[in-house]
């Protein structure tokens, strides 16, 4: 039998990517990048455990070259990059549940990666750099072991331009200036997936949102537990230029998150980013403890919010309640659309109802080919997965009524915090929280049927 990880691929969605014979427990990524040149040197340290005994192991890793492997705990064989894999055979077998690291120093020119869901990955911006790596866009900047049920903890540092501010996932924990570098260092201490990680650069200031008076220092330490009651310390990385528009257009933003902290339960983290790009973008982008906009979504109208509302919403769904296969995506993408018409109502415009009640009209008129729970690859980002999402949820509301309905979502995200589900985990939960409310009949034809049930 063979003992390459590439034979346990976690997910028919991705099947080039991920592997379940091991997981990476901890990354530490350091990386040097050149703006003008578009030119990254990068070290990984990963801390890695075996699930099975490894005469080789496989990391997803595109484009980029692979210069030298070490391990202090490890015989390092041989390592070759071959077809968007780097493959580290090992001198001795690596035994089952094993905890070993590999110290992976890689450089080249990142880009994104092209697939049937456009470009992803590593992006030159006008000025800067932007990381959008959802669903296989993380192995353009690192080698790692790319799926979604593969969390892990990171410290990633980037040396810069000097005027440059680099932004990654978690909180900043050191910057060191020199002449013309400057060294970030951010620590990602919740688990987080790999397409989740990401690194932004641009010439930004920082601005706090919730308390215009409140210096965007003294950023809290990783981990660190907020004071019950006290509010989510939020953040804009902005180019000075749009930082006005950026101000009005977040304005609302504190409303937000105090309106989904009810709803949903304590935000899960010490605190939240938004990055404004200097640039227009096709849209915007949740990574885990911050999201990314383009200038061209800093407005005041309704798109604009709910888009907003939408990205801060997957700081729940998604980030730290992340879908185990690809093929449950709309637990990200069903509960963040019905997030943003849950703020609609809480802010006096149009109910959750209405929203669903014109979505559904809509839906109706569209091609019935579709199931939630497993679209297909193609069509995991069809809208259809996003707005039959939310109308699964607003079904299950109408059932249960509001009390029982919002008490189900905060428990479900106490209870899957920072870990991973399913269709079926959802499904089962809801029958165990709701028992004699027929939820398992309710959710299944919405779920596992391409049919639009009524609403």
């Amino acid at each position: 039998m063979s003992t390459s990880s590439e034979s346990f691929a976690p997910d028919p969605y991705t099947p080039t990517n991920g592997s379940t014979s091991y997981r990476v427990d901890h990354y530490d990524l350091a990386l040097d990048y050149r703006l003008s040149s578009n030119r990254l040197g990068g070290r990984a340290v990963l801390t890695v455990t075996a699930h099975r005994g490894l005469h080789q192991l496989e990391l997803d890793l595109r484009g980029l070259r692979t210069t030298r492997i070490t391990s202090d705990t490890a015989r390092i064989r041989s390592f070759k990059d071959r077809a968007g894999k780097l493959v580290i055979a090992f001198r001795d077998p690596v035994p089952a549940g094993s905890t070993f690291r590999l110290d992976i120093r890689y450089e080249g020119n990142p880009r994104p990666l092209t697939g049937i869901w456009g470009e992803i990955g590593w992006e030159e911006l006008t000025d800067g750099v932007l990381v959008a790596g959802q669903p296989v866009g993380a192995p353009s900047w690192f080698p790692c072991n790319d799926h979604p049920s593969q969390k892990a903890v990171y410290r990633i540092a980037v040396t810069t331009n000097a005027g440059y501010r680099a932004i990654c996932n978690g909180v900043l924990v050191s910057r060191i200036d020199r002449s013309s570098r400057t060294t970030w260092t951010y620590e990602q201490a919740e688990p987080m997936a790999t397409y989740l990680a990401t690194v932004q650069i641009g010439r930004y200031s920082l601005m706090a949102l919730n308390d215009p008076a409140r210096p965007a220092v003294g950023l809290p330490a990783p981990g660190a537990p907020r004071e019950p009651g006290t509010p989510v310390p939020q953040y804009a990385a902005v180019p000075p230029a749009l930082a006005p528009s950026a101000r009005a257009s977040l304005a609302r933003q504190h409303e937000m998150m105090s309106v989904f902290e009810q709803s949903f339960g304590p935000y899960p983290y010490p605190q939240y980013l938004v990055v404004v790009a200097d640039d227009d973008l096709e849209i915007p982008l949740e990574a885990q403890t911050l999201s990314i906009v383009g200038r061209n979504h800093l407005d005041q109208d309704w798109e604009a919010q709910r888009l907003i509302a939408h990205e801060l919403a997957h700081q729940w769904f998604g980030n730290s309640v992340t879908a185990a296969r690809w093929q449950d995506i709309w637990l990200h993408e069903g509960f963040a659309c019905y997030a943003e018409w849950i703020w609609s109502e809480a802010s006096g415009s149009t109910t959750a109802d209405a929203h669903a009640r014109s979505t559904h009209q809509r839906l109706g008129r569209a091609p019935q080919d579709l199931v939630l729970a497993d679209p297909g690859a193609a069509d995991m980002f069809d809208d259809r997965v996003y707005k039959r999402g939310a109308l699964t949820l607003h079904a299950l509301r109408k059932a249960a009524g509001d009390d029982a309905f919002f008490a189900l979502l905060r428990s479900w995200s106490s209870e899957h915090r920072f870990g991973t589900a399913t269709t079926a985990d959802f499904i089962a939960f809801a029958v165990r929280t709701l028992p004699g409310a027929g939820v398992g009949d309710l959710l299944v034809p919405w779920l596992l049927s391409k049919a639009l049930p009524a609403l």
